[in-house]
């Protein structure tokens, strides 16, 4: 726990919607899908229930994790940054209990994003060649977020994804990842606004 509390767990993100720069038709679509229903739960309820899993797909340097932190700043939700070498260990069975203890710190300190950058790494497809703790980090991670399907609907947890490579990724966490978001090149204005 004090680990994953050390490298990865970032209460205030700080990064508002301004702070991205275009990308306007993906904003809309967040919008619509994480913030209203954290802002109207009593509307989004039964079908309209937001989606636990978000992956965010697309080429790299394109403001996949920007957008992921000014999502957890916009819904006032602690943050959690992880990325293929806070969630791997060397000793067996290490990375399973890693990714546990992910789950069971984002549910205590709900409403929680977790965000797990370049998800390819660590759930690319499973085939005969992979490690066996390579497996058990894949299983434990599914087993794990469908214990957040299953949660209270007041703990609000999310899990948000980035990947540039969507083909790579395990068909059992692509299930998982209910709504899929791609991540466009910038447009004109949203370079002009970096000269």
């Amino acid at each position: 726990m004090k680990s994953i509390e050390e490298t990865i767990l970032d209460s205030s993100p700080n990064v508002h919607w301004d702070d991205v720069k275009g990308l306007a038709d993906v904003k809309t679509v967040l919008k619509e899908t994480i913030i209203m229903p954290t802002m109207r739960p009593d509307i989004f309820r039964g079908l309209l229930a937001p989606s636990k899993g978000i992956l965010l797909y697309g080429p790299p340097g394109n403001g996949k994790t920007m957008l992921a932190k000014a999502i957890a700043t916009e819904c006032q939700s602690t943050f959690f940054n992880c990325s293929a070498s806070t969630l791997t260990s060397k000793w067996m069975g290490e990375g399973e209990k890693l990714m546990k203890a992910l789950f069971a710190m984002a549910n205590a300190k709900a409403p929680a994003v977790i965000f797990i950058d370049e998800i390819d790494s660590i759930m690319g497809a499973r085939g005969g060649q992979e490690h066996e703790a390579s497996r058990r980090l894949k299983t434990e991670f599914l087993v794990q977020f469908d214990g957040v399907n299953s949660a209270q609907e007041e703990k609000r947890i999310l899990v948000l994804a980035a990947t540039n490579r969507p083909q790579d990724l395990d068909e059992a966490a692509l299930r998982r990842m209910t709504r899929r978001i791609y991540m466009p090149l910038p447009d004109g204005e949203a370079r002009k606004a970096f000269i």
